[in-house]
């Protein structure tokens, strides 16, 4: 039994998953670069954006338990061996954010849900916005106001000497 568990389990595409190709075409087909799973950052994010700073996860409903989505049932054999499984990788995927988010990134999750036929088209216009927001709000010019001490005159109000 542990034979075909393993041989079922080995044959499981962890890179280059149909849901992730399609989020890279749409990316790449828009002008967006990026690279895949840069090894120098917590939990080799899928998609790298550099220039937008940003992370991008395509996660799969069951592997990573999606919550409320019907793609995501926990099998009825062996079941404690899979809750515990799917809770492992939830707390890492929740560390590994938390871990980008304080070096800097942002982290864009897409569930393989929002990649069906029907919500593709929504889902990647959503994530072209978000990531040209992002651009735009980390590039925008933050102007400081300097305190003053006495509010200056209007030139009209100054006293002039004769």
């Amino acid at each position: 039994m542990d034979r075909d568990l393993h041989t079922n389990m080995a044959a499981i595409r962890s890179k280059n998953t149909k849901p992730e190709i399609l989020v890279r075409h749409y990316l790449w087909g828009h002008g967006f670069r990026y690279r895949l799973n840069h090894p120098r950052l917590p939990g080799k994010p899928d998609i790298v954006l550099r220039k937008y700073r940003t992370c991008i996860f395509v996660n799969g409903c069951f592997w990573h338990g999606h919550e409320g989505c019907q793609h995501y049932t926990v099998p009825k054999t062996n079941t404690e061996f899979w809750v515990s499984k799917i809770r492992r990788n939830k707390e890492r995927d929740a560390k590994v954010l938390h871990e980008l988010a304080s070096m800097g990134w942002h982290c864009i999750v897409i569930w393989e849900c929002d990649l069906k036929p029907k919500v593709r088209k929504r889902t990647l216009e959503s994530l072209a916005y978000t990531l040209n927001k992002i651009f735009l709000q980390d590039r925008t010019v933050k102007r400081y106001a300097m305190p003053e001490e006495e509010p200056m005159m209007a030139a009209e109000d100054v006293p002039t000497e004769r």
